[in-house]
């Protein structure tokens, strides 16, 4: 059975990308998602009532699967502490190892990927702006949470306030759990090492990596089950986006060149164009041939053939 493309991942033509280009390109729109994650900080006590809403719902669909997973977490450091490595790593290793590779070993995938991969992010900045939403480790310790990353602190360069390395915790928005983009750029290089790797070691690292994070997530208290969730929604929907985010770029380059002056046509009232002294072409004409003077309509007495032109006869011997 031939293999169909996941809509939106499929090779799109476009100008060839350069890394000098691209590199400055995905820099901005980090940098762009980060400072946004920190003017979405919305006030403390809604997002209170946003993480306990979520957790009031998990618990009627009896979906709470953090309780047990934070309490594994928590009392067993060797699962706990290479967790919180995982958490505080490799969302940051992972998603742009899989871009470079992309970039140089599928390029022609890599324009679709990366519209994808920004497409969802900005979705999710939308997410954290109306709906702050307090974490688990962030509730009262009534509600039988432990951060797990600020009991194995000593372990890592993280310290107590969320992933960040220890005295940048200032930097970071912590009440943007919902959605959890952790799971949806898992999920992202979960589908293009599907996709594209084409052995079945990436196969399987493409089923294994997001689901062993979404684990990780609601092991550590980053997250409620529902953030996940609604992060693998995120990407669906930017996938289903992406080939119009593509299409309004391309209409959007398309009119920013169009500015550029192009070598005006010949006008079309001229038969001929003038090429040297007494060689013409036809309009449309790729080969220029000689033509008959407008004062000469036939050859001279004793001139040649060639000299009468191409549509002369030749005269009798």
């Amino acid at each position: 059975m031939p293999q169909t493309e996941t809509p939106g991942t499929e090779a799109a033509p476009g100008p060839r990308l350069r890394w000098w280009t691209e590199l400055p390109l995905i820099l901005l729109v980090y940098v762009s998602y980060s400072a946004g994650r920190l003017l979405a900080r919305g006030d403390v006590s809604t997002a209170v009532d946003h993480g306990l809403a979520i957790l009031r719902v998990e618990k009627f669909l009896h979906i709470n699967a953090e309780h047990p997973l934070n309490r594994l977490f928590r009392t067993q450091a060797w699962i706990g502490v290479p967790a919180d490595f995982w958490y505080a790593s490799l969302h940051y290793l992972i998603t742009p190892a899989i871009l470079v590779w992309l970039f140089r070993s599928r390029t022609q995938h890599y324009r679709a990927a990366r519209t994808w991969l920004m497409t969802s992010t900005f979705m999710g900045l939308i997410g954290f702006t109306l709906m702050p939403t307090c974490p688990p480790r962030l509730l009262s310790a009534g509600h039988g949470f432990v951060d797990t990353m600020a009991q194995y602190s000593s372990y890592g360069w993280w310290g107590g306030e969320a992933s960040a390395p220890r005295g940048m915790g200032g930097m970071t928005n912590q009440y943007a759990a919902m959605p959890s983009l952790h799971v949806g750029w898992a999920l992202w290089c979960g589908v293009l090492l599907w996709r594209h790797g084409g052995t079945r070691t990436a196969k399987t690292a493409a089923v294994v990596y997001p689901l062993v994070t979404t684990l990780v997530v609601m092991g550590t208290a980053n997250h409620y089950f529902l953030d996940a969730v609604a992060g693998a929604a995120v990407m669906g929907v930017a996938l289903l986006l992406t080939p119009l985010v593509m299409r309004g770029a391309d209409r959007a380059r398309a009119r920013f060149t169009a500015g550029v002056p192009l070598v005006p046509a010949a006008s079309t009232g001229t038969s001929a164009s003038i090429v040297s002294d007494g060689c013409q072409t036809s309009t449309g004409e790729r080969i220029p041939r000689q033509r008959e003077s407008r004062h000469r309509r036939g050859a001279e007495p004793g001139a040649s053939p060639s000299d009468a032109g191409d549509g002369a006869p030749a005269a009798a011997r």
